[in-house]
């Protein structure tokens, strides 16, 4: 079976054929991500044909999930070879024209409002440092801190700047609605703040029927402080650490990782870490000692995905950095599940008390059973994320005759989700299921593997059931 730890790869011209994508799944892939920043809906459509053709030979679920670009503040045109010297004062104003070292443009109208002094403006990630000092009709006067050569169109992050600027801009509904039309499994909301805004466009997705689940990216210090609220309303966290890298300090990034994630396993939503994973294998072939720690540290830290972004998009060597990264999280994994840590405390909402209490059983019974593999038939996917926060030592094989619940749930640590019709009677589950797991290699003859029934073939007075089962 593949890693448990789940790879989010994004797509992109090195990576948009069923060609590439299939050996990207067999590598370890369970989500495809395609960044709304970049290309067309019809590339994307193109995109979504190609995954098409990978689910069809694949015996397990696959998901694709769409980023939001959200309110990107970039710098206007600028003159070629501009360079701003440190402590020279330069002008920031809205407008469309083209700047230079001594005045700088851009489209945000919201930045002159907002903006206080003492206030720091990065641009290009952080490579240009200005302070603002004052504001007046011509825009707002800045000291440059780190001077440095600066060209157009590059980014802007304002770590001390609240801005009166919505999450989701007209760009971003018009691809939610493209979203909603084409069936994907989730939305990645940017520059996340606050609660509402996630709940709002839960709102939305609901009113046009939609069962797209909804990712927050934790990008801003304020999402920081209200992590607890977003988690809740969300149905997934992405730690996105390059803009929380420019907008706070760099040694507290891998500190807000671990408090993240801990969040989360204590909230049963699944964590993506992104950013940087791989870097180095955009040009080279082999992964550098320091991402390699870096992944293992978010094993470690209990992630439930990690994504790639240009390591697969548009580097020279999308599988083999699926490959290393499959590698290193395995490897990982085993050394976990061989450790015997301690199960972390698990909160979960009173309606889900009854199934919480079944997944940690499953774990306090696996820890004295050897089993091959977990089966479990679920309608809602809430007892297999619950389990999959168990963190069992074992794959858990999630059967849903909802095929959109099967994809979405292929996001979960240590699922395999499949697509599965539902069953007339217990004994037709069983032989069915049996047929599954020796087709794909998941369980063999004489194994013990441990399954959890769908309520429809068990008695109408039954809420639930952990059953041995042999594999004949």
């Amino acid at each position: 079976m593949q890693t448990k730890t789940s790879i989010v790869a994004t797509l992109g011209p090195a990576s948009s054929t069923a060609a590439i994508m299939e050996p990207l799944v067999r590598q370890g892939v369970s989500v495809f991500r395609l960044n709304f920043s970049h290309g067309t809906f019809q590339t994307h459509a193109q995109t979504l044909e190609q995954i098409s053709r990978v689910r069809g030979v694949l015996p397990y679920e696959i998901a694709v999930m769409g980023d939001l670009c959200g309110p990107k503040i970039r710098l206007g045109q600028v003159e070629p070879n501009t360079v701003l010297a440190a402590d020279a004062v330069v002008t920031l104003s809205v407008g469309d024209g083209v700047g230079n070292a001594a005045h700088l443009t851009t489209d945000c109208v919201a930045l002159a409002g907002d903006v206080r002094a003492g206030h720091r403006i990065l641009i290009d990630d952080g490579q240009i440092v200005l302070s603002a000092l004052e504001k007046s009709a011509a825009g707002i006067r800045c000291k440059v801190l780190v001077g440095g050569p600066v060209s157009s169109r590059k980014g802007i992050n304002l770590p001390d700047t609240l801005l009166s600027i919505q999450p989701i801009t007209e760009k971003d509904w018009q691809c939610v609605d493209w979203a909603i039309e084409n069936k994907l499994d989730y939305l990645a909301l940017s520059f996340v703040q606050k609660a509402d805004e996630i709940r709002r466009l839960k709102e939305y997705l609901a009113s046009r029927g939609s069962r797209i689940r909804v990712v927050a990216k934790i990008e801003k210090p304020l999402a920081v402080e209200n992590i607890e609220s977003i988690i809740h309303a969300s149905d997934a966290i992405l730690i996105a650490r390059g803009d929380m890298g420019v907008e706070m300090d760099l040694a507290q990034v891998p500190l807000v990782q671990k408090k993240i994630t801990a969040l989360c396993r204590r909230f049963a939503r699944p964590a993506i870490v992104a950013t940087q994973v791989l870097q180095s294998m955009i040009e080279n072939p082999s992964p550098t000692r320091a991402e390699a720690t870096d992944i293992a540290n978010a094993v470690m830290d209990n992630a439930d995905a990690i994504m790639l972004s240009g390591e697969t998009a548009v580097g020279k060597h999308p599988l083999a950095a699926v490959a290393a990264l499959s590698h290193i999280c395995t490897t990982t994994e085993r050394f976990l599940d061989a450790s015997g840590h301690p199960r972390s405390r698990m909160d979960t909402a009173p309606e889900l008390a009854a199934k919480a209490a079944i997944a940690r059983a499953v774990g306090d019974m696996l820890d004295e059973v050897k089993v091959a593999c977990i089966v479990v038939s679920t309608q809602t996917g809430q007892l297999a994320g619950l389990l999959s926060k168990v963190r069992v030592d074992v794959p858990i094989v999630s059967l849903s005759a909802d095929t959109g619940l099967a994809r979405q749930l292929a996001l979960c640590y240590g699922m395999v989700s499949v697509g599965y019709p539902a069953a007339g009677s217990y004994e037709q589950w069983i032989d069915g299921v049996e047929t599954l797991l020796r087709k794909n290699r998941w369980a063999q003859k004489g194994d013990t593997v441990l399954l959890i029934p769908p309520l429809a073939v068990l008695s109408k007075k039954t809420r639930s059931a952990l059953v041995l089962h042999t594999v004949e």
